[in-house]
């Protein structure tokens, strides 16, 4: 989950670009690194292992000359360990030009064999030094950094976003992207780029969203997107619902101790504009009602946290839109051979809209046939791009590391888009439903004021516990599932969840909830 960020305007980079990596660090990273082509036109680069602040210190200690041209990258490591020379940015054509990278090229080892036996000389362990050393060679070729980049990504295989600039053209920063996330970021007499909009929020909340295979060139004043043959592309412009202030803690301990409590407005604002008179009507749906109509079988997939939403979204759709629903995990869905045709709606969960399993069952959905729908707290991302229609989730950014406000989020819109099936289908009888889905926000606000000593409490009485079981039924399952799955996120304490197993004399009593147990076995089992 690596950060990107670059810079192209009036302003010094230097700034921009660290705290631009700030607002990434909630993505996991392990270096830190920025290049910036100064007033004279020299490139300069720093990069350090370890967390931001050892870039700040070094950069304090030694400064570089600023500039107003640069990109800045927070790297997680994959090819070669942790260390200074493996970070980004790396360089190229005598240290003039510098490129960043997030992502995997997946035919790297052949590319570095060609250059090895070019007499290319690599100092790190990296895929992306790769990139930069044949992006030199191009350069060397045509000096143009555009057409010389164009000739590079065509080569690469994999996952990337790219960003390069050369001191030979300042105010000037081409990115390229395939498989992995890419903004555009619109200012007034400036422009950036990022790997997620967060990177650039302080400064605009203008946007353009980068398509699949597609490069971008900044300057100041202008913004160029093309496919990777160079033919012109229209990007998308949107605006970001959110400010820089919703990216802080605000006062708050920590990232998730904030998110958890934002839960009643992302519920509230996933609501709002789509319950009328008593019905849920979704406006993004609008005129697909013959699909909903015409098909006989719902997949969701997803992974992860998002997966154990989609399990309570399949109750809900097969409850009141009398739709037969199966959850796939995103990872294993193209692996197979499923049964999908035309008369099959694959909906797929993503809370960025660039996980890259779920996006791959996507495609794979749309090549045989099937019809998609995508569910998304990411405006511009790739997913909902890739789907016949989408229905965000308006849950904010979110920040903390385990899912919180977008998991409420996503089954709040899957409870909506389940009760818009039902009532398009003619299949939903009581609008009581509804009233109860309206009032959510209300009781998850009344419930996180008043159960929050009694949580304290538990939290102090689980402390010292080894290992945990959670049982729930019917939609209390998946919310065992994510209970268990965050128990073991945030406190690394071992923790399972499991249906309740009913004996056979609970089978032939009433199907009302069983009394809870009174026995000491909770405590007993604690000590064990």
């Amino acid at each position: 989950m690596c950060g990107i960020v670059g810079y192209v305007g009036p302003r010094p980079s230097q700034d921009i670009l660290i705290a631009g990596l700030a607002r990434l660090e909630y993505r996991g990273y392990d270096s830190a690194g920025i290049a910036v082509i100064d007033g004279e036109g020299h490139l300069g680069m720093r990069k350090k292992a370890g967390k931001l602040n050892m870039l700040r210190a070094s950069l304090a200690d030694a400064p570089l000359n600023d500039g107003t041209t640069g990109i800045g990258h927070t790297r997680w490591a994959t090819h070669g360990g942790p260390t200074d020379v493996n970070a980004h940015p790396h360089l190229a054509d005598d240290d003039k030009l510098a490129v960043i990278h997030n992502g995997i090229i997946e035919n790297f080892s052949a590319l570095r064999e060609e250059l090895l036996a070019a007499g290319v000389t690599l100092r790190s362990e990296t895929d992306t030094e790769v990139a930069a050393a044949l992006l030199g060679q191009e350069y060397a070729k045509s000096g143009d950094l555009q057409t010389a980049f164009q000739n590079v990504v065509n080569r690469l295989e994999g996952a990337f976003t790219l960003l390069a600039m050369h001191q030979d053209h300042p105010g000037l920063v081409v990115g390229a992207r395939r498989n992995s996330p890419l903004v555009i970021g619109l200012g007034e007499g400036e422009n950036f780029l990022g790997s997620d909009v967060a990177a650039f929020i302080e400064h605009t909340r203008k946007a353009l969203a980068i398509g699949q295979d597609q490069i971008v060139s900044i300057t100041p004043s202008a913004v160029t997107v093309t496919d990777f043959e160079g033919n012109p592309v229209e990007a998308e412009p949107f605006d970001v619902s959110w400010d820089a202030a919703a990216a802080e803690k605000g006062g708050w301990s920590s990232f998730m101790a904030k998110e958890v409590s934002e839960q009643p407005e992302a519920v509230a604002n996933t609501i709002r504009g789509r319950v009328h008179d008593g019905q849920v009507i979704i406006p993004e749906l609008d005129g697909m009602d013959e699909l909903f109509t015409g098909i006989n079988r719902v997949i969701i997939t997803a992974c992860g946290t998002a997966s154990y939403a989609a399990l309570v979204g399949k109750y809900a759709i097969e409850q009141w839109a009398r739709i037969a629903t199966d959850v796939e995990l995103a990872h294993e869905f193209r692996y197979r051979d499923p049964v999908i045709g035309d008369d099959t709606l694959v909906i797929s969960i993503s809370q960025s809209g660039e996980t890259m399993d779920t996006l791959m069952a996507v495609k794979y959905a749309r090549e045989r046939g099937a019809r998609t729908l995508s569910i998304c707290n990411t405006q511009g991302a790739t997913i909902p791009r890739e789907s016949d229609a989408v229905v965000y989730t308006h849950a904010g950014p979110e920040v903390a590391v385990a899912s919180t406000k977008a998991f409420s989020a996503q089954i709040t819109a899957l409870l909506l888009l389940g009760l818009h099936m039902g009532r398009v289908r003619q299949t939903l009888t009581s609008s009581d439903d509804v009233a109860e889905l309206a009032a959510l926000p209300d009781k998850i606000a009344r419930v996180l004021a008043e159960e929050h000593e009694h949580v304290t409490q538990m939290a102090s009485w689980m402390a010292d516990t080894r290992s945990v079981l959670f049982l729930g039924r019917h939609v209390g399952y998946p919310i065992a599932l994510e209970g268990a799955l965050k128990l073991k996120e945030i406190s690394y304490i071992h923790a399972e969840a499991s249906p309740p197993v009913s004996s056979s004399t609970d089978r032939s009593r009433s199907s009302s909830p069983a009394s809870p147990c009174s026995c000491s076995c909770r405590r007993r089992a604690t000590q064990r």
